[in-house]
C-alpha cells in the first residue's frame, strides 16, 4: 500500500537541526514499513551561507535566511523549529497559523506569557504538533513507563533525578547562546532541566514546584573567537529543585553544566511502596528494577536488558545492539510522523510544552524570591 509523502522545512541548522534532519534521512532504515515518506524541501538559517551549506549536504530544494519563506510554500507540510529559544514562539505560531504540522525542540518558548499565547492557538490548529522530548523514547524509559503503569512502584514515596554536563566547568569556555538569557530566555533549567522534568512527570505524574535555587559559576566568560572580550553571563549554570508529586511525595531534581567529569548524564530514581527503578543515560541499555514484593532472600536490584528492543515496525539495528542518543531521536520523530500520517494527536504535544514552561516559570519565581529574602 502506498504511503503518503510530506514535505519538510527545518528552521535552524545548528546541532539540533542536524539531528532532526538525520532522523528523516535514516528513518527508512530503522523502520519497515515506514509510516510515511518525507522530502527535505526547505531549510532556513540566520545566515545565507549556513543555509547553502545545509542545502549542499542534504539536497534541500530551498535554502534561505528568511524562515517565513518556508511557511509560504504549499509543498512544505511539516515545520521543524530548531532555533534559539527566543524565536520559538513566533515561529511556532506562524507554523500553526499556516496549517503546518509542528515538531518543536525544547523548551517551547521563553516565558509563561509566551506559552499561554501558544496554548490559546492550539484549539484552532489543524496540524499535528509534538515537542522533541526524546528521552521518553529510549527502550529503557519506555519499559519504565510500562512497569509503572502495571503497578511496579505501588504508592510513590520519593523521586531523585539529575541531568549533568560539564561543558561550563572551565571559566575560559566561551559564552554560547544557551548561556545568553537574551537568546535562551533562561539557563540550564531550560536547556537540561526541561528534559529531566519532563521525564520525571512522564513517569510519576504532574509535579508542582516547592523551591528552587540557581547558581552561576562565573560572572563573565569570553565571547567566541581567538581573542574574545569578556562579557557578563546572564544565565545560570546549575539549578536544584524541590518538587512535590500529585500524591504529596517529595523529589529533588538537579540540572548542571558545571558537574565536573559528567558527559551527558541523566539519572532518575523513583522509590515506591512495592518497588523502585533507576535509569542512567550513560548506561542506556539497562533499566534497573527492584521488586519489594518478593520475599527477603529473593530481593535485589535487577538489570533488565532493554538494549534496543523497540517494538515493530522497528527492524534496524538488531535489538541486541547497544542503543545511543541519536536512536531515541529517531524513535521520537517516528512517533510524530506516525501521528501525522494517521491524523491522530502526538504525545508529548505542544500542550506538554506549555505545562512544562509554567513549571519552569514557577521555579524561576521561587528562585528570585529566595535570592531577595537572603
Amino acid at each position: 500500500m502506498a504511503v503518503p509523502t510530506f514535505g519538510v522545512g527545518i528552521i535552524g541548522f545548528g546541532f539540533m537541526g542536524r539531528a532532526h534532519a538525520y532522523g528523516h534521512v535514516s528513518l527508512p532504515l530503522y523502520y519497515d514499513p515506514i509510516p510515511c515518506r518525507t522530502r527535505l524541501v526547505g531549510v532556513a538559517t540566520s545566515r545565507t551561507e549556513t543555509a547553502d551549506a545545509a542545502q549542499r549536504a542534504l539536497g534541500f530544494e530551498l535554502a534561505t535566511s528568511e524562515w517565513r519563506h518556508l511557511m509560504e510554500r504549499d509543498d512544505i507540510d511539516i515545520i521543524h523549529v530548531c532555533t534559539p529559544n527566543k524565536f520559538h514562539k513566533e515561529q511556532v505560531l506562524a507554523a500553526l497559523a499556516a496549517g503546518k504540522h509542528v515538531y518543536c525542540d525544547k523548551p517551547l518558548c521563553v516565558s509563561r506569557e509566551e506559552a499561554d499565547e501558544i496554548s490559546a492557538a492550539l484549539p484552532a490548529a489543524s496540524g499535528i504538533h509534538q515537542m522533541v522530548l526524546h528521552n521518553r523514547f529510549f527502550p529503557a524509559t519506555m519499559k519504565a513507563k510500562e512497569l509503572i503503569q502495571g503497578g511496579l512502584l505501588g504508592y510513590v514515596l520519593a523521586l531523585r533525578a539529575a541531568y549533568l554536563h560539564s561543558g561550563s566547568v572551565d571559566q575560559s569556555a566561551p559564552l554560547k547562546w544557551k548561556l545568553d538569557a537574551s537568546l535562551a530566555g533562561g539557563g540550564v533549567l531550560f536547556d537540561l532541566g526541561s528534559h529531566v522534568l519532563d521525564l520525571a512527570q512522564h513517569l510519576v505524574g504532574q509535579l508542582t514546584m516547592v523551591s528552587c535555587a540557581t547558581h552561576t559559576a562565573y560572572a563573565e566568560r569570553p565571547m567566541p573567537g581567538p581573542r574574545g572580550s569578556a562579557v557578563r553571563v546572564t544565565a545560570e549554570d546549575s539549578v536544584v529543585l524541590a518538587v512535590r508529586a500529585e500524591n504529596g511525595a517529595l523529589g529533588v531534581i538537579e540540572a548542571s553544566k558545571i558537574a565536573t567529569g559528567a558527559m551527558d548524564e541523566l539519572n532518575i530514581e523513583v522509590d515506591g511502596t512495592q518497588g523502585a527503578l533507576r535509569f542512567n543515560l550513560m548506561q542506556p541499555n539497562y533499566l534497573w528494577v527492584y521488586d519489594h514484593t518478593l520475599p527477603a532472600p529473593e530481593r535485589g536490584w535487577r538489570a533488565l536488558e532493554t538494549v534496543q528492543a523497540y517494538p515493530p515496525p522497528a527492524v534496524f539495528p538488531s535489538p541486541k545492539a547497544g542503543v545511543g542518543w541519536i536512536r531515541a531521536h529517531a524513535a521520537c520523530l517516528h512517533h510524530f510522523l506516525s501521528s501525522v500520517a494517521e491524523g491522530r494527536p502526538a504525545s508529548p504535544g505542544l500542550d506538554v510544552g506549555v505545562q512544562l514552561q509554567h513549571l519552569m516559570a514557577d521555579a524561576y519565581e521561587l528562585a528570585a524570591e529566595a535570592s531577595t529574602s537572603t
